[in-house]
This record gives C-alpha cells, structure tokens and sequence, in this order.
C-alpha cells in the first residue's frame, strides 16, 4: 500500500476513535443530566404530596418547577438515548460474545423510560388535585433512580457477564 494511502488510512482511523471518544463523553454527560432530573422530579412530588389543602401559591409553584424539570429532562433524555444507540449501533459496543451486561442494562433504560412517563402521569395528578399517595412514598419512588443509575454504571463499568 502507498504511504499516501496508509496515512489517510491512519488518520481516517484515528479520527473514528476521536468521533468514539466524544460520542461517548456526551452520552455519560446527557445519561447523567438526564437521570439529576430524574432525581429531582421526585422531591418535588415529596414537597407537593406535603403541601397543606389552602395552600395554593405553594402548590402553583411546584407544579411549574416539577413541569419545567420535566420538559428539561425530557430534553436531555433524547440526545443521551440518540448517543447511546450510535455507540451501540455504529460502533459495536456491547455486541458480540460476552456481551450480556449490555442486555441486562437495555432492560433496565426500558424500565428508567418507563419511570420517566410515569413522572409525567403523576406530575398531572398534582395538576388535576388526584394525588392519593403520600410523601412516603414518593420518597420511596425516588430512589428506584438511584438503584437504576447505579446498576447502570456498574454494568457499563464491570461488565460482570
């Protein structure tokens, strides 16, 4: 091959592995944006779940802060998802032999998607005065972010199977 040929060569390579870095660094960055929303959405509901019946400026207010961190987050989770499938897609991470943490973590952005939509859902029963729950459990209800983040990262990380 000419040199000419193994230096394009050379630098179309190396530019695809500096495109794989940045794709990845912005999805670890739109992944973690989007899941601090998910953390936060949730005790906005704790503090809606808590405010007194004649209350009103303070319901008013949380709602508009629970409705614009919904929007944010809803913002933030496409990109991390658009990223997440180039790199699975395009580049192969995740797929071939011993690829069975990817599995188990696909399931588990199905379930984080899942509790995305129903942050929503529960953001409009504040809105339509229909929360029956109380504040113990949207504390509760908040944590399974926590768990899911964490089992993200340690099968992304570890990659135990």
């Amino acid at each position: 091959m000419p040199k000419a040929a193994r230096t394009a060569l050379s630098l179309i390579i190396g530019c695809m592995a500096n495109a794989y870095l940045w794709i990845k660094a912005f999805h670890i960055v739109f992944v973690a944006s989007w899941f601090a929303g998910l953390f936060y959405l949730p005790r906005i509901f704790v503090n809606l779940a808590m405010v007194p019946a004649d209350s009103h400026a303070e319901r008013e207010r949380l709602l508009v802060m629970g409705r614009k961190l919904y929007r944010f987050s809803s913002l933030l989770m496409v990109p991390a998802l658009a990223l997440g499938l180039w790199l699975w897609l395009y580049y192969g991470v995740g797929l071939g032999a011993g690829s069975g943490w990817m599995h188990a973590k696909l399931v588990l952005v199905v379930i984080v998607l899942g509790y995305h939509h129903m942050c929503r859902r529960l953001l409009r029963t504040f809105e339509q005065l229909a929360n029956r729950r109380s504040d113990k459990w949207y504390r509760v209800f908040n944590e399974v972010t926590v768990i899911a983040f964490t089992a993200i990262v340690v099968l992304v990380v570890v990659k135990p199977f």
